[in-house]
């Protein structure tokens, strides 16, 4: 099937009570047991299982092309997860410019644990290479990265990890299986925050995970997920299968919106650089081209002068929102390091877009008298 179609087609649910087309929600936090103790439905408690996110489980599946699907309340949850499934003295490999929770997440949480981790630049193939010890278990990848936009080679990098022994992530947040799907590139295992595109209207947290296959690592993961609890609500899994039935139109054109405006300002005067991958400027075209039908819905420019300069930028916007996160049907602005704190590497002089689906010519309108 096309993507659209899949999209529909995942996201389907037999009504079996009332042959509703809409599924409806499974509030029950428990599920009656016939005479002899068998559950007809296979449901005991909604922290195991719920109608509605089992079939959002198979639809991540679906979507990316994997054996395995799970649901998690938050992006956090599900990458937490993978770290979980490794054991105390174990070494992950991470980009040097990903979103600040995952090293933060390492860093204050897991090597207390015993897990340890190296950051590295994920387009440089010899230095991910290099990095390697032979204690290495996992590669984790974000690709386009956050907020830089840096581009892995997720087929050479998943290839790389498998011939030393380790499994391979992706956080395919940015993009999306509309763009890319690494599971089809190698990968093991794709995370996502699904409170960005998949629910892509601002108004639920989750996350997921999907897996190549259903084996050792895909069962660890299952364990964790129903003993640690951190599971999505039936309404937000219910939310985020009827965004998911939008997800390619929407994705699409606010991909379509966003290349537009960083063609725009790739040559604007008061900016010192624009990181988009579609851009033949940008040092990882190549392999985005190859590996993404299209550039997201992400960019972020560099404002010339410091930190004073940016804020005047962002401070001016009228149709931007000024506000964190991605993924949603209105645009974002925000400056990076001051949302990431004062542990923050993002340039000082760095503002992050998400592009909506407002039309582009008001964006860019927006951005112009913003930077004039």
């Amino acid at each position: 099937m096309n993507f659209e179609t899949l999209a529909i087609q995942s996201t389907q649910f037999h009504d079996a009570n009332a042959s509703a087309v809409v599924p409806p929600i499974y509030l029950s936090t428990t599920f009656e047991r016939e005479p002899d103790s068998s559950m007809p439905h296979g449901h005991i408690y909604t922290r195991a299982s719920n109608p509605n996110r089992n079939a959002l489980e198979s639809a991540y599946a679906a979507l990316e092309g994997g054996q395995v699907g799970m649901a998690f309340a938050s992006g956090q949850a599900a990458t937490t997860t993978v770290f979980q499934c490794l054991l105390p003295g174990d070494h992950v490999i991470i980009p040097d410019d990903a979103y600040y929770g995952t090293p933060a997440l390492l860093q204050d949480v897991m090597s207390l644990w015993g897990l340890q981790f190296s950051k590295v630049d994920m387009s440089d193939l010899a230095a991910v290479e290099n990095a390697f010890q032979s204690n290495t278990k996992l590669v984790w990848m974000e690709t386009p990265s956050n907020p830089l936009l840096k581009i892995t080679d997720i087929k050479a990098i998943a290839d790389l990890a498998r011939a030393k022994g380790a499994y391979s992530a992706c956080d395919n947040t940015w993009a999306t299986p509309v763009l890319q799907r690494p599971l089809d590139l190698g990968c093991d295992v794709v995370m996502h925050s699904a409170t960005k595109y998949f629910g892509g209207h601002s108004d639920l947290l989750s996350g997921a995970l999907i897996f190549k296959e259903n084996g050792p690592l895909a069962e660890k993961a299952r364990q964790i997920q129903a003993l640690g609890g951190a599971v999505p609500s039936p309404f937000d899994c219910w939310l985020i299968l009827r965004g998911i039935k939008t997800l390619a139109v929407r994705v699409r054109q606010q991909s379509a919106n966003a290349a537009k405006l960083a063609e725009y300002l790739s040559t604007h005067p008061k900016l010192e650089a624009v990181h988009y991958p579609f851009l033949e400027s940008h040092p990882g075209y190549n392999v985005a081209k190859q590996q993404m039908i299209a550039g997201g819905a992400m960019l972020s420019i560099r404002v010339k002068g410091g930190a004073e300069e940016t804020l005047t930028v962002k401070s001016k916007v009228k149709l931007f929102i000024r506000a964190t996160s991605l993924g949603g049907v209105e645009s974002l602005i925000e400056h990076r390091a001051t949302a990431e704190g004062i542990h923050s590497v993002s340039p000082k002089n760095l503002l992050r877009i998400s592009v909506g689906l407002e039309h582009a010519d008001d964006l860019i309108a927006d951005l112009a008298q913003a930077l004039s």
